[in-house]
C-alpha cells in the first residue's frame, strides 16, 4: 500500500497535510497520535470511505478511490465502536456477514465454524451479541472483519473499550494474522500497543512527524533521556522544567523522568540545574521509549525541526 502527498480538508481546515505512506504486506503497521490528529480520516481515505483532496493512494495494486469497489472485497475494517446487530445472535452475525461477502452457504458455514473455535465463541454462539462482554465483542467484531479472509485489514483503534488482558489476546490475533500473510493498519493511542508494531507512523495535526520501526524512532533520541531520582520529586520537576534545553519531565512514582531538546543538556547540566536548591538527587542515562518519541514528534508546529520524520 502506497500513498503520496495524501490531503484532506474540510473546508480551511487540513484534516491530512500531504502524507506519504509505504506499507509492506503481511506488516502490522501503527498509526500513533493524539485525537484530532487524522489518524481516522487517513484510514477511510484508505480504504475508500473518503475521497482526498489531493494526492495518490494505491492500495493492493488499485487506484484508490477509482477502484474502491474492487476493493471491498479484498479489505476487511473494524472500527472503534462495536457494529454488529445486537439483536441476533454470535452466529447469525457472522453468518450474515458471510452473506454479505459472497461465500456459499457451505463455504459460509465451514469458515464460521472455523472463526468461533479459533476466537473462542463456539460455546457463545447462540448468545445474543449485545450480552457479550466487551472482550468477547471484540473478538466476535475481528471475526466479522476477516470472515471473508481479506488481503489487507484496517483496525481503528479497535481496543478502545476492553481491559489489558483481552487486548493482548487481540494482539496475538493480529500477529496470527500477519503471520499468514495478511496486511494489518492499526490506529492507536496506547504506547504499550504501538511497540508491538513492525512499523509505526505518527499523525500530528495531519502532519507524519516520524516512521519507522519503533527501534529506529527511539535510537533517534539516544542520548536525551534521563532518570532523576530525587528527595523532593515535585521541586525537582519544576526546576528542571525551567531549564531551557529541557522538553519535558514527567513524574513517575518517585522519579522523574527528563526528556532534553539535544545533547546539550547531559547528567551535568541537569545536576547543575538542581544545585542551589535544597533537593537531593541523582540523575542517571537511561534508555529511550516510545512515550520520549511521542512527546518530541508531537511536540507542535512550532519546532518541527526537532520532529523524527
Amino acid at each position: 500500500m502506497h500513498a503520496r502527498n495524501l490531503t484532506k480538508r474540510f473546508g480551511a481546515l487540513a484534516a491530512v497535510n500531504a502524507v506519504d505512506l509505504d506499507v509492506p504486506r503481511a506488516c502490522v503497521y501503527g498509526f500513533l497520535g493524539p485525537n484530532g490528529s487524522g489518524k481516522s480520516t487517513t484510514i477511510r481515505m484508505l480504504c475508500g470511505l473518503l475521497t482526498p483532496t489531493e494526492g495518490d493512494i494505491e492500495v493492493l495494486g488499485l487506484r484508490i478511490p477509482q477502484q474502491a469497489e474492487a476493493l471491498k472485497r479484498r479489505i476487511g475494517y473494524m472500527t472503534q465502536k462495536f457494529s454488529l446487530f445486537d439483536d441476533l445472535s454470535v452466529r447469525q452475525n457472522l453468518e450474515f456477514l458471510a452473506t454479505v461477502q459472497g461465500l456459499s452457504q457451505r463455504a459460509g458455514k465451514a469458515r464460521v465454524d472455523d472463526l468461533l473455535r479459533w476466537y473462542r465463541l463456539d460455546d457463545r454462539q447462540q448468545q445474543l451479541a449485545g450480552t457479550l462482554s466487551g472482550g468477547q465483542k471484540q473478538r466476535l467484531a475481528l471475526a466479522g472483519a476477516i470472515v471473508h479472509e481479506p488481503e489487507l485489514l484496517f483496525l481503528d483503534e479497535p481496543t478502545s473499550a476492553v481491559d489489558p488482558e483481552s487486548r493482548r489476546d487481540f494482539w496475538e490475533k493480529l500477529f496470527d494474522l500477519a503471520d499468514d500473510g495478511t496486511t494489518i493498519l492499526v490506529s492507536t493511542h496506547y504506547m504499550d500497543e504501538a511497540e508491538r508494531c513492525h512499523r509505526l507512523a505518527i499523525l500530528d495535526t495531519g502532519n507524519l512527524v516520524a516512521d519507522g520501526t519503533p527501534a529506529e524512532l527511539t535510537a533517534k533520541l539516544q542520548g536525551r533521556t534521563y532518570l532523576v531520582r530525587a528527595s523532593s520529586p515535585r521541586q525537582a520537576k519544576d526546576t528542571l522544567a525551567s531549564h531551557p534545553d529541557v522538553l519535558s519531565v514527567a513524574q513517575i512514582g518517585n522519579e522523574l523522568r527528563v526528556l532534553t531538546r539535544g545533547s546539550n543538556a547531559d547528567a551535568d547540566a541537569l545536576r547543575g540545574c538542581l544545585d542551589g536548591t535544597n533537593v537531593t538527587a541523582e540523575v542517571t542515562s537511561v534508555e529511550p521509549n516510545l512515550e520520549d518519541v511521542f512527546v518530541v514528534a508531537t511536540h507542535g508546529q512550532a519546532r518541527r525541526e526537532e520532529q523524527l520524520a
